[in-house]
């Protein structure tokens, strides 16, 4: 098949790797906005503001910019243009998860995107550990950086459709 020839499949699959990436990532957001409305609804001091704002912080450097904007939103728009001249079914169908990089991607990459999963998987049993009103602090936190991720990876994604500059690595690797 002509590696450059766009059809309706891989525009689904595009569109697919993007909303099922927004869905995943705002459902996130979606159930841990419910804790931090909860936290202010109790009363708080200095410490739990302190804290607050420092997690704030740090998740916004770490997750939102250092994360999301400067290495996992280019790269998923990246295999998200890849996908527009070049997706196999089983890609189309599993889009979301290749434009994660789950697979199809160097050993590195697909041990890192495990690992990461792995690890927020660990930090959410964690921090349903953690009693209000500190836990609806901490996850404000991590809606603040997920909001982030979904800003940059839209900025991303269109970015790399509409700017022929785009060139970020897709790091896309598939067994001929």
């Amino acid at each position: 098949m002509n590696s450059q020839h766009v059809s309706i499949q891989r525009i689904i699959a595009v569109a697919w790797a993007i909303i099922g990436l927004i869905l995943l990532l705002g459902f996130a957001c979606w159930r841990l906005s419910a804790y931090t409305i909860e936290s202010f609804s109790m009363p708080l001091n200095w410490m739990h503001w302190v804290v607050f704002f420092g997690w704030t912080i740090f998740m916004a450097h770490g997750e939102g910019y250092k994360g999301f904007q400067k290495k996992f939103s280019p790269r998923f728009a990246a295999r998200c243009k890849y996908l527009l001249t070049n997706a196999s079914w089983l890609q189309t169908i599993l889009a979301p998860l290749f434009c994660m990089a789950y697979f199809h991607a160097p050993k590195k990459r697909v041990i890192a995107t495990c690992a990461l999963t792995a690890m927020i998987i660990v930090f959410i049993f964690t921090f349903r550990l953690i009693p209000q009103p500190w836990k609806g602090l901490l996850d404000f936190g991590v809606v603040f950086g997920l909001a982030w991720g979904i800003i940059s990876t839209l900025y991303f994604s269109f970015k790399a459709f509409t700017d022929e500059s785009f060139a970020w690595d897709n790091e896309v690797l598939v067994a001929s």
